[in-house]
């Protein structure tokens, strides 16, 4: 009788022991399924990660840096002037830029500065007073272009170098994946990202 209820008080434990690991395994996997399904959510339908290469927007984002883009908060509002959006530049590639000139717009470009609808913008928030704009292919020093409806002209804040729409002109509405959100990493320099109005000379 000793043994038997030895054994059988020996089966219990081993029983419980194991409906514990397997509770444990089944917790386990749920989590990382639940993870897995938020994170597909995540990078789907709201933001949309970037990693910052080269040299086009310092000092403000520096090469290497990752950030995030938001990309819900476009579906209940319009890009603004000021704003730094992540978009695809072509299939293999995604840009960030600055929107400087909003559809319907005349920009032009006059002794370095840039003008929208003949009134010069203050760029002051993020660039340097001794820094001047350049020409390229599609904006030329001198001249002007009107920005199609539902298209948005684009800079690099390091204008000496960067390719930007003065160079392929303005993108579409539908290219752009988001707004700048935040950096992640390095993790020391986590920080979220401002978006400061860029004013007209008269405003």
């Amino acid at each position: 009788m000793y043994e038997k209820k030895e054994k059988g008080g020996l089966y219990a434990i081993l029983s419980q022991i194991f409906a514990s690991i397997t509770q444990f395994v089944f917790n386990t996997i749920e989590a990382v399924v639940i993870a897995l399904a938020l994170s597909i959510i995540f990078y789907l339908f709201i933001a949309t990660p970037h990693e910052v290469v080269g040299r086009s927007m310092l000092p403000n984002f520096q090469d290497g840096e990752y950030l995030i883009g938001n990309k819900i908060g476009y579906k209940f509002s319009k890009p603004q002037r000021g704003d730094v959006i992540i978009f695809e530049y072509d299939e293999h590639t995604d840009y960030i830029k600055r929107i400087v000139g909003l559809p319907g717009e005349e920009i032009s470009l006059q002794n370095g500065r840039m003008y929208i609808n003949n009134q010069q913008l203050d760029e002051t928030e993020y660039l340097e007073e001794s820094i001047l704009t350049s020409g390229g292919d599609y904006l030329q020093e001198g001249t002007s272009v009107e920005i199609p409806d539902s298209y948005y002209f684009v800079s690099g804040d390091n204008r000496p170098n960067s390719s930007d729409s003065r160079d392929f002109g303005p993108i579409s509405r539908e290219k752009i994946k988001g707004k700048a959100w935040l950096v992640y990493f390095p993790f020391t320099d986590f920080r979220l990202i401002t978006h400061p109005d860029i004013l007209l000379n008269n405003e």
